[in-house]
């Protein structure tokens, strides 16, 4: 490691904290390349979260974020980064959302390959679990397409 390289989490201490997502299907995008190979596969739209140890990301942004992906309108696809332990493909989401300061918990919504939305933790602290659920179920009817009902 070169020195002032930022320190990343111990891998051990954070596979509970990605497991809330990945276990119901978010995908990690933990390469910058990654990042870049979801973001630019297709037209349709991708709910990318920024994950992180804090408190507010275990107690009220991952429950939230679950509980919206039960909305009729929906994401394409969800994926996520971890901030302190993917730092370059969390460098990667960064970049790809110019003009937004770095925050961690945070979630966007990309809409062929572009950022349509944001959710920085100053949203995400003094919500409930069910308000950011809300929340992001109310960008999900703004910048999502709902699903082709099955035949």
């Amino acid at each position: 490691m070169k020195e002032n390289s930022p320190l990343r989490y111990p891998e051990q201490l954070i596979v509970p904290m990605r497991e809330d997502l990945t276990l119901h299907g978010v995908i990690e995008t933990r390469t910058p390349e990654a990042v870049d190979e979801l973001l630019s596969s297709e037209p349709g739209t991708v709910l990318m979260v920024i994950n992180s140890v804090c408190g507010c990301a275990a107690g009220k942004a991952r429950p939230g974020i679950l509980h919206s992906l039960n909305s009729p309108v929906r994401p394409d696809k969800v994926a996520t980064v971890f901030a302190g332990a993917d730092l370059e493909a969390v460098e990667r989401v960064r970049e790809l959302l110019p003009g937004v300061p770095p925050s961690s918990p945070s979630v966007a919504i990309f809409k062929a390959g572009k950022p349509v939305y944001m959710m920085h933790r100053r949203d995400i602290e003094d919500r409930s679990a069910p308000e950011i659920s809300a929340q992001l179920t109310a960008a999900y009817q703004q910048y999502c397409t709902p699903a082709e009902p099955a035949v």
